[in-house]
Parts: structure tokens; C-alpha cells; sequence
């Protein structure tokens, strides 16, 4: 059986066998001693997103009192769920992130980990640990967000002016052009502004090869 250690871009933890491009974690242990999810989501507001392999080190997944390894898709399944790109392992992603994110809000240095994680935990959670989102339109959404639809509960990446259904082991056939409709995004405010300033988030191979198919 798979551990329940796969992120979907809303935010949850699911159990599946894919895998994907990207490891992280949230901030500390969220698991017992038996390797299952305990009723925490997060140890702390320190959500990253980190490579899966980095120079030489080898861990065991999920050993009690060490952090608990997540699994991401992609990174704008990362981003979307609330993640930031790892300030070591993923040291230049990192650094552009915080440069756009400096640049964005006029800071005449670059910002503490700390504070741009505690804006990203108050805009990925809401009362009760509940997902934030916020509505926009396809034209004010840069691509490499990840909204929600009717077509697509669990998520879809926008991108090329299309929409592509989010699984744990890939993109889906488009599903449509959003047009001018209400989407509810997932992935939060900040990111979005970042993303649109000129971060390219690292993409499943299977969006691109989506992208150019027809619309179902």
C-alpha cells in the first residue's frame, strides 16, 4: 500500500502510486510511528518544495521524529497547495522566487523566509485549515496556476489559454478554454502575482503534450 504522502493541488494529502517531480515537506513530523498521517496537516508555516535528490544524501521515508516527506506532481502542484521553493536543495529557484517577491512588494532587501511564509500560510488556509481561493478570469491568470472547475474537482492547470485536468500521475486531455467565466484559483494570491512576474514553474512533461491536444 502507498503512503498517504502525495499533495493534489488544493492542498491535500491522498495515498496513491504515481510519482512525481518534486518532494517537500511542512515543516516537521505529521506522521506517527506506524508511518500514517496523524490529524496535523503542517508542523509549522515553513511549506517547501524540494528537489528529489540533492548531491549525495539518502533518506528513509517517514521515520519517526524526522520531517514527513511529501510528493508533488509538478511544482505548480506544489506552488498551488501552498509550497515555496526549498531555500537549499532548490537554491537557485529560491533565490528567483524571492527577487520577483521583493521586487513585487518595492523591499529594499530581500525578505525573511519567514515573513513570506507566514503571507503564504494566511492565504493557502482559512478558518478551520479550510483552502483559501479567490475568483478570477482567465485573463487576469498568468499560465502555471491551478484553478478548480466543475470539470475538474480535483484541479487544472491553466495554460495556453486551456485548461488541463490535474491527476497524481498527470495532465489530461484540455477540457476547454475558460473564456471569460469565474475560476476559482488555487494557487494563492502572492504566487499568482509572482508566477505572472516572470516565474516559470517547473511543469509535468505531460502538460506541454497536453496542451496541444484538442480540447474534449
Amino acid at each position: 500500500m502507498p503512503l498517504q504522502n502525495r499533495v493534489t493541488p488544493d492542498g491535500s494529502i491522498i495515498a496513491d502510486p504515481a510519482r512525481g517531480l518534486l518532494m517537500g515537506n511542512r515543516g516537521g513530523q505529521i506522521h506517527d510511528a506506524h508511518k500514517r498521517l496523524t490529524g496535523r496537516r503542517w508542523a509549522s508555516r515553513q511549506w517547501i518544495a524540494c528537489a528529489l535528490a540533492y548531491k549525495d544524501r539518502h533518506e528513509a521515508i517517514w521515520v519517526d521524529r524526522h520531517y514527513t516527506q511529501l510528493f508533488f506532481l509538478d511544482e505548480a502542484t506544489a506552488l498551488a497547495a501552498g509550497h515555496r521553493p526549498c531555500a537549499l536543495c532548490r537554491r537557485a529557484d529560491f533565490l528567483r522566487f524571492m527577487a520577483i517577491w521583493q521586487q513585487l512588494r518595492g523591499l529594499a532587501a530581500r525578505p525573511k523566509v519567514a515573513e513570506v511564509d507566514a503571507v503564504l500560510h494566511a492565504e493557502r488556509l482559512g478558518a478551520r485549515g479550510v483552502k483559501r481561493t479567490f475568483a478570477a478570469r482567465q485573463s487576469e491568470l498568468p499560465d502555471g496556476v491551478m484553478v478548480e472547475v466543475e470539470e475538474a474537482p480535483a484541479g487544472a492547470l491553466l495554460l495556453e489559454g486551456k485548461l488541463l485536468p490535474w491527476s497524481p500521475s498527470g495532465y489530461g486531455q484540455p477540457i476547454g478554454a475558460p473564456g471569460e467565466r469565474l475560476l476559482r484559483v488555487l494557487t494563492p494570491p502572492s504566487v499568482v502575482a509572482v508566477i505572472a512576474a516572470g516565474y516559470a514553474p517547473l511543469l509535468h512533461p505531460t502538460a506541454r503534450s497536453m496542451s496541444a491536444a484538442r480540447s474534449t
